[in-house]
């Protein structure tokens, strides 16, 4: 039986870990804060082209081009710290997987301590792509996405999306179709920064800034997360209603800027389409 002693050393160790890991987590919410703009002419695009901008392409389409949101949307609300547990519920989609794969086994998954962060290798025909995940603030994202990588859906599959207009600059992967429309055969729900907005809250569906490196979730609507996710190469605009879950590696950013600067083809309108620079990933990896 541990002594009084033994006892008051590891509730301070413990404390101190929960503050490393707030100050982290106020680190990473300023380098992820977001400013608004607009986002109405893309989707208009999208719609017209019968091609889904960052979704896994499952629902019905809307034709309706969202709106143009205000130039001075607010920030998000900052993220609440998880709880210590997060438990987390992925259901069956209406479409089944496009590739053999489960869905998580694991379902309660913690997000403080050494789990607040996971880093991963991405290896591409491009180059590699470092990537750390945030367990913090979006664990069921995180969850989901290493159990992918460790069934290796990933492997083999192709980069089907760039867009390359103003406000607007990601490579959108996780889609072993390659054509925008396949999946994992389940779904779960959005987390940061859309569970940081009440349901109703106007200002969520208000364009705001998705930095230049962050890792997100491309969807159909809510509660539709699959395995489609997108890099932001370049500062764009979005609601927040895209699960921001990581960043890419400053010293891997190079990656993107190369197939960046390759172009799109505009197969899906002007500056939206395939890379003209292929992109498959050959393997996405926990390091160790």
């Amino acid at each position: 039986m541990p002594t009084n002693e033994q006892r008051r050393a590891a509730a301070k160790r413990k404390l101190e870990r929960q503050l490393t890991n707030r100050a982290e987590r106020a680190r990473r919410r300023k380098q992820l804060t977001i400013a608004g703009s607009v986002l109405g002419v893309v989707v208009a695009v999208a719609a017209a082209t019968g091609v889904y901008f960052l979704t896994k392409g499952e629902d019905k389409k809307d034709d309706t081009a969202a709106p143009e949101a205000s130039l001075t949307a607010a920030a998000p609300p900052a993220a609440e710290p998880k709880a210590d547990l997060v438990n987390c519920t992925y259901s069956d989609s209406q479409k089944p997987a496009d590739k053999p794969v489960t869905k998580p086994v694991k379902t309660e998954v913690p997000t403080t301590g050494a789990n607040a962060r996971i880093s991963m290798s991405m290896e591409t025909s491009a180059g590699p792509i470092g990537l750390t995940l945030n367990n913090a603030e979006s664990p069921c994202t995180v969850n989901s996405f290493v159990s992918l990588a460790d069934q290796k859906y990933f492997d083999g599959t192709s980069c089907h999306r760039m867009t390359t207009g103003e406000g607007l600059k990601v490579l959108q992967c996780g889609d072993p179709t390659g054509t925008g429309m396949g999946g994992p055969g389940y779904q779960f729900a959005n987390e940061y920064p859309t569970d940081q907005y009440a349901a109703g809250d106007p200002s969520s569906q208000q364009a705001v800034a998705y930095k230049r490196g962050v890792l997100a979730m491309a969807n159909a609507g809510p509660g539709t997360n699959g395995s489609q996710f997108f890099i932001v190469y370049g500062d764009s605009e979005l609601p927040p209603q895209y699960t921001i879950f990581g960043s890419v590696d400053e010293n891997t950013m190079a990656t993107l800027d190369k197939i960046a600067a390759g172009g799109s083809d505009d197969a899906n309108g002007p500056g939206d389409g395939r890379p003209k620079t292929a992109v498959e990933i050959q393997s996405v990896m926990l390091d160790n």
